[in-house]
């Protein structure tokens, strides 16, 4: 016997049922969150608990529970999975699409929703993804992975922000500055946030900020610079324009805190991806630096069970497509229901591997050839190395370039065999150019021509 929980969270308390096989209600109640709902939880599941549970092992009788529940972090689902329970997070779409199953008036109360999850984990857990068993390193580099890429989203809403404000009364700022985020931009702003104080700064000034930035040729730049902050210009009213200095003075040091705290938050968590076993593995991904390669072990996991197969990595990851097919309609689209910061990371890396990998190289270059557009085919870039990822971390072995991509040199090779070496010195336009008619060369920067005989085949 299998005793289901449906869970329905609030900030202060939490809605329970309890349910057998059957579908038979055996307790509701509400218990407040903290140590003393938890102590309620597993009082109320004692109090069900069947007779012949008493003589198993605590770790089987756990295992027998089901928690349905919208959320998979905060201390209430740890205390869950430390128990040894078996917890579902499910999607608030999904359950309130569930929902509809069992009132379509609309009708909704807390207590109705923990049945409704109570319901969907003892009917089709089969079709849900348990929390994953991951260990508390990756969970604590999944936590400063993202706490990092926020403080940086963070940071370009405050430099929007900054540079929409100069926009209003100091376009000449934004002309100079190229970067508002870089430090030298943030000393002189910070300096000169007007333009009457601006035209006021000094050669030495400029140079001193260019060069603690370690910007080049910092006297050069600073004549250019002051050239263009000392030009005339249309300007607001002096009280006006104070009060947008000091808009700037705010704004200037909201920046400069993040940045600061970025830059820290980065070294933590190269410190913390290090330290675990797979970060080999994952730095020798290319396109992978430190901080992407953190994201993404962060929030893939390192749970050996969550993902049975690459096709189920691919599917998490957000970059495989989904096919919608009606009647004599078929739609293949992107996946746009997805983790959005292991998307992000995932498609950076497929960009950065078009510089570090011939062969992800190649293989983008073979989807653009077909008239696929840039983002697409990095999509499909990063699709396939996320199943080279699972590949490595199954077999526990570092990227090889000639392993990750033998199917394409196989493939290379043996149009080669088929092919003459095309001996144009200006781009080819001979009909039957292996370029024209698959937009790159088999090998190397050449050009390949089919055989006359084989090609007399083709008309």
């Amino acid at each position: 016997m299998l005793l289901f929980i449906g869970d329905d969270w609030a900030e202060d308390h939490h809605d329970i049922e309890i349910e057998d096989e059957t579908g038979r209600r055996l307790a509701k109640a509400r218990v407040p969150e903290g140590l003393e709902g938890i102590t309620t939880v597993h009082g109320l599941i004692a109090e069900h608990a069947p007779v012949a549970w008493a003589d198993l092992p605590s770790e089987e009788v756990a295992a027998r529970v089901f928690v349905g529940i919208e959320t998979d972090r905060g201390p209430w689902v740890t205390a869950l999975r430390a128990a040894g329970y078996q917890v579902f997070a499910i999607n608030p779409l999904s359950s309130a699409r569930y929902r509809e199953r069992y009132s379509t008036s609309g009708a909704k109360s807390d207590a109705g929703d923990a049945h409704v999850l109570a319901e969907i984990v003892r009917l089709d857990r089969d079709h849900h993804r348990q929390i994953a068993g991951d260990t508390d390193l990756v969970d604590a580099v999944k936590l400063l992975a993202r706490a990092h890429q926020t403080a940086i989203w963070e940071r370009t809403r405050q430099v929007l922000r900054l540079r929409s404000t100069l926009r209003e009364y100091f376009p000449a700022a934004i002309e100079v500055f190229e970067d508002l985020a870089a430090k030298d931009s943030l000393l002189l702003l910070a300096r000169a946030p007007s333009p009457q104080r601006a035209a006021k700064l000094t050669r030495s000034q400029v140079v001193s900020a260019l060069r603690a930035a370690r910007r080049h040729h910092a006297e050069a730049k600073a004549d250019a610079l002051l050239a263009v902050l000392r030009a005339p210009g249309l300007r607001q009213p002096a009280t006006v324009d104070a009060a947008y200095a000091a808009v700037v003075i705010g704004q200037v040091g909201i920046i400069t805190a993040l940045n600061e705290q970025i830059a820290q938050l980065q070294e933590v968590v190269a410190e913390h991806f290090g330290r675990h076993p797979d970060a080999d593995i994952y730095f020798s991904q290319p396109g992978f630096g430190v901080v992407l390669a953190a994201r993404a072990l962060g929030e893939f996991g390192d749970d050996k069970k969550r993902f049975g197969d690459s096709r189920a990595r691919k599917n998490y990851s957000g970059q495989s497509p989904i096919t919608r097919a009606s009647g004599k309609k078929t739609v293949v689209l992107a996946r746009y229901a997805t983790n959005r910061r292991l998307g992000d990371a995932l498609h950076r890396q497929a960009f950065s591997a078009l510089v570090g990998s011939p062969g992800a190289r190649a293989y983008y270059d073979a989807l653009r050839a077909r008239k696929i557009g840039h983002h697409a085919a990095l999509r499909q870039l990063a699709n396939r190395l996320v199943g080279i990822l699972h590949g490595c971390l199954k077999t526990r072995t570092k990227y090889d370039e000639t392993t990750a991509w033998q199917h394409q040199i196989v493939t290379a090779a043996r149009h080669r065999s088929a092919w003459d070496v095309c001996q144009a010195s200006s781009p080819c336009i001979n009909a039957l150019c292996f370029r024209q008619w698959n937009g790159v060369s088999p090998v190397g920067d050449q050009c390949w021509h089919r055989p006359t005989a084989v090609a007399a085949s083709w008309a």
